[in-house]
This record gives structure tokens, sequence and C-alpha cells, in this order.
């Protein structure tokens, strides 16, 4: 007898216990729910054991059918994963992950350098703010904020980060902010990403504790609409230089303090230490780094100030 099972079965038998249905792992595979019965009972042939009982409307694996996938499955898995990578290899496909924020305020205006650089690059990017796993997702690289440490993670500084506030020029003049205590007068937008108003306060004003707890204030979970409220006017925003490069060049909004908050979190383009990367993830890392290097002198340079 053969010493291996029937491959083409193995796989049929692996889709069915993932999905609890014959009728889900033939949509899966692209074949008939008939096919599937076949191939399992192809597979229980050649085991000589009984893999589900069938009843009406259902099938239901056995005790030996869910022992013996516990065995064969990780070997499925990691045959799967080696196929991909040798499939993969050469390719030119890369898939990246990063921050929303990250993605509309710094990545999309210096996409089209890196696909002129590389013309043959096939670039997946994903805009998202959960952790990747890249244990679970099919992910090259990704842009974190977040401290650099990761054992587990190759963490490449891309750009250090500092709290500072900003405003429309406009409304700078009308509440004449000139300096920290000016801020008494304003409405504070506060980001779920750079909650440190009392900090900068602490550090840059005179205000009394209770006197910064009283100022009003708009919560939001997205850098992009808090930047966006401080654009209509709404407020005075604490957020990254790195985010408002734009609206600064265009004028949109300036700075009316020098204040310059430092922070323990950054940017990192990260990946799996253990795993080498492919050569196209190679090329889109080091075009990460020398884009940030590029840019970080014209971002981080000194505050904007309104025009009073």
């Amino acid at each position: 007898m053969n010493s291996y099972p029937p491959l083409k079965s193995l796989l049929v038998f692996d889709a069915a216990m993932r999905t609890h249905s014959f009728s889900m792992a033939a949509a899966e595979l692209c074949v008939t729910p008939g096919a599937v019965g076949q191939q399992i009972r192809k597979l229980e042939d050649w085991l000589g054991v009984a893999l589900f009982v069938r009843e009406v409307r259902q099938v239901l694996p056995t005790e030996e059918a869910r022992a013996y996938w516990q065995r064969i499955q990780p070997a499925l898995a990691e045959i799967a994963d080696a196929s991909r990578k040798v499939r993969d290899s050469r390719s030119m496909a890369v898939w990246l992950s990063m921050p929303p924020s990250f993605a509309a305020k710094w990545f999309t205006s210096r996409m089209a350098g890196l696909l002129t650089r590389y013309p043959g690059l096939e670039l997946h990017l994903n805009a998202s703010a959960q952790l990747v796993d890249f244990e679970r997702d099919a992910i090259d690289l990704a842009i974190r904020y977040f401290d650099g440490k990761a054992p587990q993670l190759d963490a490449t500084l891309l750009y250090t980060d500092q709290a500072r506030v900003y405003c429309t020029p406009a409304y700078a003049a009308s509440l004449a902010l000139r300096e920290a205590d000016d801020l008494r007068r304003a409405t504070l937008l506060v980001t779920t990403m750079l909650p440190f108003w009392e900090r900068w306060f602490s550090g840059f004003s005179n205000l009394a504790p209770m006197a910064v707890a009283a100022l009003p204030r708009i919560h939001f979970d997205q850098a992009l609409m808090a930047i966006e409220a401080a654009k209509q006017g709404q407020g005075a925003v604490m957020t990254s230089p790195l985010l408002v490069a734009a609206e600064l060049a265009d004028g949109l909004l300036c700075e009316p303090f020098g204040h310059r908050l430092p922070l323990a979190n950054a940017y990192y383009v990260v990946h799996p230490a253990r795993q080498p990367l492919r050569h196209a993830a190679a090329l889109v890392k080091a075009w990460l780094v020398e884009a940030a290097a590029d840019g970080e002198l014209a971002t981080l340079a000194g505050p904007r100030t309104s025009d009073r």
C-alpha cells in the first residue's frame, strides 16, 4: 500500500472539518457536494475508519476524524505556508499595513514615488488602526505607532514624535493666542492618540489644574477628524507635526506656540524578526526609511506661527 493517503482527499477532509459542512467545503473548493462526499469516502477506505456520521440534513465528524484532523492540520498549514513563500519569493507583490492617519497624511502623497522607482511593484495597502498579527495576517510590513519595544519584531525607526498645538490663523487671531495661558479662552480638540493636554499645560502654562480641567473639550477617536475640526475653526488640536505638514504648508493651520511635548511613542516600520524579508518587501522597507529621512527636517522644523 502507498504510505501516503490520497492527498486530494486530505484537502477535502480539511475543508469539511474547518467549515463543518460538505456543502460549504464544496463551495470553498469550487466542486459539488457529491464530489466532496466521494473524496471523503476515498479517504475513509484508505484509513479503514469512518470519518463522518451521515444523517438526513447534516454530517457529523467522528471521534477518529477529530483526532486525525488535529494531527494532520498543522502539517497541512505548514505545507500551505511553505508553498506560499516559495511562490511569493520572487513576486513583486507587497502587503503593507499602516494607521489610517499615517496613510492619509503621509503615505498617499508619496506613494507615486515608490511606484515610479519600482514600476513592477504590486502594492496592497491596508489602512487600519488594528495591530497586525503577522502569524495570522498575510502582511509583509507594518507601520506601527508605539515605543519600539517588541522582541519578536524587527522595528526600524521612521519618525520620532512630538505633541504640538495647532489651529487656524483666524482662530488664533480671534482669541489672541500668544502664550499657553491664552488657551483658557479656547476649545480643546482631544484625540485618543495624543490625550496629553494636562501634561502640556503642566509643562508650558501657569493655569491651575482645576482651570485646565474646566476647559471645554471635544473628543475624537480619529486624529483625522480632530484635524479636520481644527481646520474648520472648531478649536485647537494637539497632534503630531507629521499629520499636519500639508495644512501648515498651505496656511490652513498654524502653530501659535513654540512648545513641543516629547513623546515615548514613535513611528516604526516593523516585520517579524525571525523571518527574512522577501526582496520586494525589503525594497519597500528601504524606501520607507529613505522617504522618512528626506522629509524629517521639513516636517519637524521650527513652529509655524500665525500672522498677527
